[in-house]
């Protein structure tokens, strides 16, 4: 099958597009064949080798963790899933090898959850962690509830513009960092926009003078050390990018497979509550530029990969 790999640590230059062997498919995984896959920034950190302390790489590595398919195969003891159903997946493993950025991933059940209807595949795709996480944080981390104010730090990025959402969703008032070019873009979501940069702790205090009930960093850096600020007395702070939020007393998140969360987040999305923006969508042998656009840091929403079928061509 087609699949984006490399073969070695480094920048978007590693990676190559070619033939690599077909997944198996274990009693409880489906194969699925891909329609597109998201790139997160994780995805460009562990191909720099950054996470070699924590995920060993088996090289060749197929990157990518979220998908969005189609099944073609249950494994033998799969009863939730049938062949043409088509789903989504954080497709994560505790090393790095089997990704998604292929024409084939085998999955999990346990990663997998029914592709909300009225998502496109590209928009389907960059829902699973990026979703997973702000939910994750919002609900167990934070323990949002209605009628407090949580700071959402770069709002208007993949686990940003999701978390607003759900905050929103929960009762929550969201005030969200976001520069100025995407502060519309943060307000049709339901958040409060203040720019980033010098002063932000005064602006954040003049929209709530007691500070915040939670704050979500997505940054870390200034965007924590301002979060650490601003929070209110009995204030609760989680980061997914800051180890350092321990020192703080605060929540160091790693977002978990989860297929009842996941499936909540279907749902949500179907019932018109949770929406992704795809910012850009690259071909798969493309994935090398769709790699260096993630890295940039500064998209609205997911960048996304795609995998294409022959026309007229079935699951």
């Amino acid at each position: 099958m087609k699949a984006i790999s490399y073969s070695r640590y480094g920048g978007p230059e590693v990676l190559e597009y070619g033939e690599v062997g077909e997944p198996k498919v274990g009693p409880d995984a489906v194969l699925v064949k891909v329609r597109a896959a998201a790139v997160n920034p994780v995805d460009w950190k562990c191909r720099e080798g950054y996470l070699d302390g924590m995920l060993e790489a088996v090289f060749p590595v197929v990157p990518g963790w979220d998908v969005c398919g189609v099944v073609v195969q249950p494994g033998v003891s799969v009863t939730e899933y049938a062949v043409g159903d088509e789903v989504i997946g954080y497709v994560r493993e505790d090393f790095l090898s089997r990704g998604t950025f292929a024409e084939y991933v085998a999955a999990p059940v346990r990663t997998l959850a029914r592709k909300p209807r009225n998502l496109t595949w590209e928009q389907a795709a960059g829902l699973p962690l990026a979703g997973l996480t702000a939910y994750q944080v919002l609900t167990r981390a934070l323990g949002v509830k209605r009628g407090e104010t949580v700071l959402v730090h770069a709002a208007a990025g993949g686990v940003g513009s999701i978390a607003v959402q759900l905050a929103r969703h929960f009762g929550a008032r969201v005030i969200g960092t976001a520069s100025e070019a995407n502060h519309d873009f943060v307000r049709q979501l339901g958040g409060e926009p203040v720019a980033y940069g010098e002063g932000l702790v005064d602006r954040v205090r003049g929209l709530a003078p007691e500070g915040v009930d939670a704050a979500f960093d997505t940054v870390g850096g200034a965007a924590l050390q301002a979060s650490v600020a601003l929070l209110g007395s009995e204030g609760r702070l989680a980061s997914i990018a800051d180890p350092d939020v321990l020192t703080y007393g605060g929540r160091y998140y790693w977002v978990r497979p989860d297929a009842e969360d996941l499936d909540r987040l279907s749902g949500l999305a179907e019932q018109g509550v949770v929406d992704v923006n795809v910012a850009a969508a690259f071909p798969l042998e493309r994935a090398a530029e769709a790699h260096r656009l993630s890295e940039g840091g500064h998209t609205r929403g997911k960048v996304v990969v795609t995998v294409g079928w022959e026309e007229g061509e079935s699951a």
